[in-house]
């Protein structure tokens, strides 16, 4: 799936049966508890295929920015699970909330080698960055450190709109795609080539990425996602005690990339100016960062936003400033 990189797919026991997940790596001959790996966690309709951009970047180079980064050991392995409800994960049975994609990613972290002595870099997009933090509040021990890629921070609902008004409005099109069939694996391409998302940026990844998202037999085929996984984690997303808790609690170290445009390259981005200025304040131990140049996909499937992600997975453990440690433990800031 990736040059030059060795890619596998295993399965991970979890409640209700097994998770898919894919694996990169150097091509080593170590076992799963022998080498350093980073766990990546994809979005609310997406795949473990969501990743092979940012598996290379992490594999092929060591941190280029200098500082700490350049002391620490490169990951061997970068280990993405298909959440359930999505892919080859699509017949575990709900509930489909946060607290339990965190659970299983714990499961997919201790079946990869983590444990409290060697925890593992977590990086979530989109939706997986919320399950992230939750896996980061409900087994700290697994986690080194966060990488919040365009997602994490609570959405807001606009005025007048239930949360669940919300999130059709902020989907659109991607919640209506789960309804639709398509004749053959073709006509699937097509629809996702005329995504303004990928306008400039259609590659062999993403090709590999469409076909993958496909379940059923032609001309019947459908998009692996299970429809009633995206209101069953829906209060989470926009601010649920699950993850308010989550983000109230975070003692671990963690980076927030924020995208340039929305989910159709558009201006409108996941989180406005002023709601960022609010998380901001909110939660100063969180690092923000902008990533130019990059939409709601492409942050992470292309080159470009791909080599944004690794650097601020490699950075190290420096991401927060003491003050802003202090100001999340509750401490009065001093003057």
């Amino acid at each position: 799936m990736t040059d030059t990189l060795a890619y596998r797919t295993f399965d991970v026991d979890v409640r209700g049966g097994r998770l898919r997940v894919g694996e990169w790596s150097r091509g080593h001959e170590e076992g799963p508890g022998d080498s350093a790996f980073v766990l990546a966690v994809h979005g609310v309709t997406s795949s473990h295929l969501a990743w092979p951009f940012v598996a290379r970047a992490l594999l092929a180079r060591t941190a280029d920015d200098g500082g700490p980064a350049s002391a620490r050991m490169a990951p061997e392995r970068v280990v993405a699970p298909d959440l359930r409800g999505r892919a080859r994960s699509s017949s575990l049975p709900g509930p489909y909330g946060m607290a339990q994609h965190a659970d299983d990613l714990a499961a997919v972290l201790r079946s990869a080698g983590a444990s409290a002595d060697r925890p593992a870099v977590v990086v979530g997009h989109s939706m997986g960055a919320f399950a992230s933090l939750v896996l980061a509040d409900r087994h700290a021990e697994l986690v080194d450190r966060l990488v919040l890629v365009d997602g994490g921070f609570p959405l807001e609902a606009p005025p007048g709109m239930s949360r669940d008004e919300a999130l059709e409005a902020l989907l659109g099109p991607t919640l209506e795609r789960l309804t639709r069939e398509f004749a053959s694996p073709e006509a699937y391409l097509e629809y996702w080539r005329g995504h303004p998302a990928f306008a400039h940026a259609w590659s062999r990844e993403v090709e590999d990425y469409v076909l993958y998202d496909l379940d059923g037999e032609a001309p019947h085929l459908h998009p692996s996602t299970v429809p009633t996984a995206i209101p069953d984690g829906n209060e989470d997303l926009y601010g649920g005690a699950v993850l308010l808790s989550a983000l109230e609690r975070l003692r671990v170290p963690a980076v927030f990339l924020r995208a340039e445009r929305g989910f159709f390259d558009d201006p409108a981005r996941l989180y406005p100016d002023e709601a960022m200025e609010r998380w901001r304040a909110a939660y100063p131990a969180i690092e923000v960062r902008e990533v130019t140049g990059t939409n709601h996909y492409t942050i992470v499937m292309t080159p470009d936003g791909a080599a944004a992600v690794a650097r601020a997975t490699l950075g190290g453990r420096g991401v927060r400033t003491e003050e802003a440690v202090r100001l999340a433990e509750g401490d009065t800031p001093k003057v």
